[in-house]
């Protein structure tokens, strides 16, 4: 099955940029970010289809964040700009198998990376 495995992340001022990866398996599938704050429910912000197409993004990160894979690499990304304190979280990438037209359906990802910290000050 799909396997995830993530890197980068870290702590970034106010107003500045990280970009997370995550390694992928070959295929084609729903790919997505989520975060996750202590006492909070993991908030899907990105997804996007490995096959092409059906991007979409929370209210709250639209404009600053790009999601995005590298299928030659098999890598997924989440590039973070104009980074404000309430990004601070948790983040994960995530997979599930599925058609396009179900990628936005966040609660529906069962496949999930390690996740890396990202702290905004």
């Amino acid at each position: 099955d799909v396997q995830l495995v993530e890197s980068g992340g870290g702590s970034v001022q106010t107003g500045g940029s990280l970009r997370l990866s995550c390694a992928a398996s070959t295929g084609t599938y729903c790919t997505g970010w989520f975060r996750q704050v202590p006492g909070k429910e993991r908030e899907g912000i990105a997804s996007t289809y490995t096959g092409g197409g059906s991007t979409y993004y929370v209210t709250s990160v639209k404009g600053r964040f790009t999601i995005s894979h590298d299928n030659a690499n098999n890598a997924l990304y989440l590039q973070m700009n104009d980074l404000k304190a309430e990004d601070t979280a948790t983040y994960y990438c995530a997979a599930r198998r599925g058609a396009r037209w179900q990628c936005s359906t966040m609660n529906s990802y069962d496949i999930w990376g390690q996740g890396t910290q990202v702290t905004v000050s």
